[in-house]
């Protein structure tokens, strides 16, 4: 079959089934029982949301297997019955897109919508939002790509005189060009840079969608995932240290659940205003700010409730509950080391590989390479884990950062309580950055996937697009990266290992 990898277009459909299975899994273990049997759409939504977020991500090894079945080609139109990578790139992103702003806000906004409302109007009003949504896009899109959608790719110009065919050749340092040097430039090492020149063509609209939405999901993954990379395996350490050391008394566990009671229950009145305050229509900033508050002590109340239970275990088998807990604190802790070796190795990868210039060493392309070479799957699963990490500290970063500011929406992800408008909010967010999280891996391990269609997707295009490659030759996002990653860093480590006080009793802001 010539290079044709069949075994590749095997491996590929089995994972995409076992990504489509294990996405059902996730739903299903995680979703509110107030969902059960019920948003079957927001469900098929998360779904597949996160089956394309977990399949473009896995893409690139697959594209990086797919160009090592050409390596017997003399060049690389000469291998033709490989996967077509590059139209799947572009399939797979523009459903990307589509999903993260039209889909998903649709759903959201008919989830969310008022529930007293027949299913008519809560269609009605959430299509009203989305068709707004689409022409404003459509609209800026349209201009953007009529004004500035060309890419300027510098490239040296070099040239030759025309010769009879001699009998013998006679180059040297100072005659490399035929028929004499004259005004030729025939030689890129020695030309001077009068010879570079600007190559200026117009991109397709499908390769500047892609890349107007990296250029979005990178904002969003320089900020959530520079915070996420150090707050997810410090996270899990600190928490082993914040751990309950023993288990405590009855009359203690009595106090504890007194308070919390009382703290329910203010909760309660204050979600009860502000569900009377929607109603009446007046949902100003102060309403707003009260939402996030109410939010954030019920996480917190959540939180507490969960502690107690850790620190009081009941029942037959309460010996048992306090074994488990303590080994689930030791295995956060044996995580959040693993975590931190590999958040470590990916900050230092970036600095020494991609904000040096000229790279100091390859670091983990080196290791990849290597690891092929032991067995040939291995660099690839090891490759993909790097990626995937990425994608769990963008999530993260988003948890923690949305914790403490105000204008960020707390969208928990909890095992059988995660109602379909956090599933969704995640799923969107998880999308949006994975383009990035593709484009940013394959600089990144540039290296070992060279020769690749999303080298020439995220590489060449995207770094030589009209107004946006300035972004990217100046590292703008990698330096975020690194310098956020610094500061969650220090902050953890001056903070993290305290306890979180007890707040006092909660009242609505005036």
């Amino acid at each position: 079959m010539g290079d044709f990898n069949l075994a590749l277009v095997i491996v590929a459909i089995v994972v995409c089934v076992l990504v489509f299975i294990f996405n059902v899994y996730l739903l299903v273990n995680f979703q509110h029982p107030d969902d059960a049997n019920q948003a079957y759409f927001p469900k098929f939504v998360v779904v597949v949301g996160l089956s394309i977020a977990l399949i473009s991500i896995l893409m690139l090894p697959a594209d990086v297997a797919n160009r090592q079945a050409c390596r017997h080609a003399i060049y690389n139109g000469a291998c033709n019955l490989t996967l077509p990578m590059k139209d799947l790139w572009l399939a797979v992103y523009i459903v990307d897109a589509v999903l993260v702003f039209f889909i998903i806000p649709f759903a959201m906004f008919y989830y969310e919508g008022d529930q007293d409302k027949s299913v008519g109007k809560r269609i009605k009003s959430a299509l009203l939002w989305v068709v707004t949504t689409a022409i404003v896009c459509a609209l800026v899109l349209g201009i953007l790509y009529g004004l500035v959608g060309k890419v300027d790719f510098t490239v040296m110009h070099l040239s030759s005189s025309n010769t009879t065919f001699p009998s013998s050749w006679d180059f040297s340092s100072s005659q490399q060009c035929i028929g004499g040097s004259g005004s030729h430039a025939c030689s890129a090492y020695l030309a001077t840079a009068s010879s570079e020149k600007t190559w200026t063509m117009r991109t397709t609209f499908p390769e500047y969608v892609v890349a107007l939405a990296t250029i979005v999901g990178s904002v969003l993954f320089a900020i959530f995932g520079g915070v996420g990379i150090a707050c997810l395996p410090l996270g899990l350490i600190f928490s082993f240290i914040r751990r309950p050391k023993a288990v405590i008394t009855r009359s203690q566990y009595i106090k504890e659940a007194t308070e919390l009671g009382k703290k329910a229950r203010e909760l309660k009145k204050a979600a009860d205003a502000l569900h009377q305050e929607e109603r009446s229509g007046s949902k100003g900033r102060k309403w707003r700010k009260n939402v996030k508050a109410v939010e954030k002590e019920l996480l917190q109340l959540e939180e507490d409730v969960k502690l107690l239970e850790e620190m009081y275990p009941q029942g037959e088998k309460a010996e048992t509950a306090w074994a488990l807990t303590v080994l689930g604190y030791l295995a956060k802790l044996v995580l959040g080391i693993l975590g931190l070796i590999v958040s470590v190795a990916w900050v230092a990868h970036i600095i020494v590989y991609l904000l040096i210039n000229p790279p100091l060493h390859p670091f983990l392309n080196e290791v990849f390479i290597k690891l092929d070479d032991v067995w040939g799957l291995l660099g690839t699963a090891a490759f993909a884990f790097f990626c995937i990490y990425l994608l769990l500290a963008v999530i993260a970063g988003a948890m923690m950062l949305g914790l403490r500011l105000v204008f960020i929406t707390i969208h928990p992800m909890k095992w059988g309580a995660t109602l379909m408008n956090s599933f969704l909010f995640n799923v969107g967010l998880i999308l949006l950055c994975s383009i990035s999280v593709i484009q940013f891996c394959s600089t990144a391990f540039g290296y070992y996937a060279q020769a690749t269609a999303a080298q020439e997707i995220f590489g060449h295009t995207l770094q030589s697009l009209r107004g946006i490659k300035y972004l990217y030759k100046y590292n703008v996002f990698q330096i975020a990266f690194v310098v956020l990653a610094g500061l969650t860093f220090v902050y953890y480590a001056a903070f993290g290992w305290r306890r979180k006080k007890p707040s006092g009793r909660f009242q609505l802001s005036a």
